[in-house]
């Protein structure tokens, strides 16, 4: 009987020194590390085609002004109208230049009053000198006095023909043909000569502009024709070539105008007509990366790369090449075969210790 109770209290103390262990906690994996995800960089064809949108301009805009003073009378056309090249556009009130016109004109005939009788005085002369009954002196005087006269006719003529280009000056021509785009002028304004009132189009070649970043033009388009399509009917199309670009970058926007000369303009891409632009890159390898892998640091693009060996993570400053719809593609900064995080980068700080899962693979 003892030696059963004996054998019973050592198995119950076996059992209860393994029902104690079995309820020792298990070591947990480290569920503190933050998980990333990770492609391995690989260099890729970079031809993409580029998509920009900017509007129809004219190549060549006139400033139209008056080439006098004077209060404006008449205003004849509106913006959006079309003027022939002799159309008058504006008119002052003439006051001042028919009066000088009048007085020119008076002059005029008083001049040529005087050249009759100093004609007639002279004709008197010559026929007494060859009878013998006057003087060589006086001869001469009438003969000076006939010549004078013809020159005051002559200047009269020429400020008379002074006085009628000033008077035409009272209207307003722009000597070329094309479509008001602007006006800065009213009836009864009072203007200065050589003062912007009208801006006109000039009838001829079109331009697509476009406003593109700074980054576009460091690499031009490997086929140097751009084929534009009109935004309201993409079945519209003309082709151009790159004719201008602005020298400098756009404070505000910090992008560069680019003027592309269409060969032929279709009717219906008016003036400022929204138009689509089609480019293609020449085709280079880069590193193509998910707009999420783009990180800032210190001012600059920058990326996180995974090193697998340690399973941490470091920020690494890149150069971009161009920026795509949904994708960056890198100059410099990251080599192929190196691991850069695409996602969970906000949680991360140099040195890191990691969970990363690869896409495509394993960790």
């Amino acid at each position: 009987m003892t030696c059963h109770r004996y054998t019973a209290v050592v198995v119950a103390t076996i059992a209860l020194t393994s029902a104690a262990r079995g309820a020792e906690p298990a070591v947990a994996p480290d569920t503190a590390l933050a998980r990333v995800r990770v492609v391995e960089a690989r260099r890729t064809p970079a031809g993409a085609e580029v998509v920009l949108t900017g509007d129809i301009q004219a190549q060549a805009q006139v400033n139209v002004s008056f080439r006098t003073n004077g209060k404006v009378a008449e205003r004849r056309v509106e913006v959006g109208d079309h003027i022939a090249a002799d159309q008058v556009l504006a008119v002052l009130e003439p006051l001042t230049q028919r009066a000088n016109l009048d007085t020119a004109k008076a002059a005029l005939a008083s001049a040529e009053a005087l050249l009759t009788q100093a004609k007639m005085a002279f004709e008197r002369q010559k026929q007494l000198l060859a009878g013998g009954y006057t003087t060589r002196p006086s001869y001469d005087n009438a003969e000076q006095e006939l010549r004078t006269t013809q020159a005051a006719v002559d200047s009269a003529k020429a400020a008379i023909g002074t006085a009628q280009e000033q008077f035409s000056y009272t209207e307003l021509r722009a000597g070329v043909s094309g479509i008001v785009t602007s006006r800065s002028v009213e009836v009864g304004q009072v203007v200065q000569a050589g003062q912007t009132v009208l801006v006109l189009a000039q009838d001829g070649p079109r331009d697509a502009v476009f406003n593109v970043y700074e980054s576009l033009t460091a690499r031009p388009p490997g086929d140097k024709t751009i084929t534009v399509s009109l935004q309201a009917n993409p079945a519209i199309t003309a082709r151009g070539t790159v004719r201008e670009v602005s020298p400098t970058v756009d404070a505000s926007s910090g992008t560069v105008r680019v003027k592309i000369g269409l060969e032929q303009t279709p009717p219906a891409m008016g003036l400022g007509a929204v138009v689509i632009g089609h480019g293609r890159f020449a085709p280079h390898e880069a590193v193509i990366l998910p707009w999420s892998a783009l990180y800032r640091y210190d001012g600059h693009p920058a990326v996180w790369v995974y090193d697998a060996g340690r399973r941490t993570v470091s920020v690494r400053t890149v150069e971009i090449d161009r920026y795509g719809p949904d994708v960056i593609a890198l100059k410099s900064g990251v080599e192929p075969g190196e691991r850069v995080v695409i996602a969970g980068i906000q949680f991360l700080r140099p040195g890191q210790e990691v969970a990363a899962a690869l896409v495509g693979g394993n960790p």
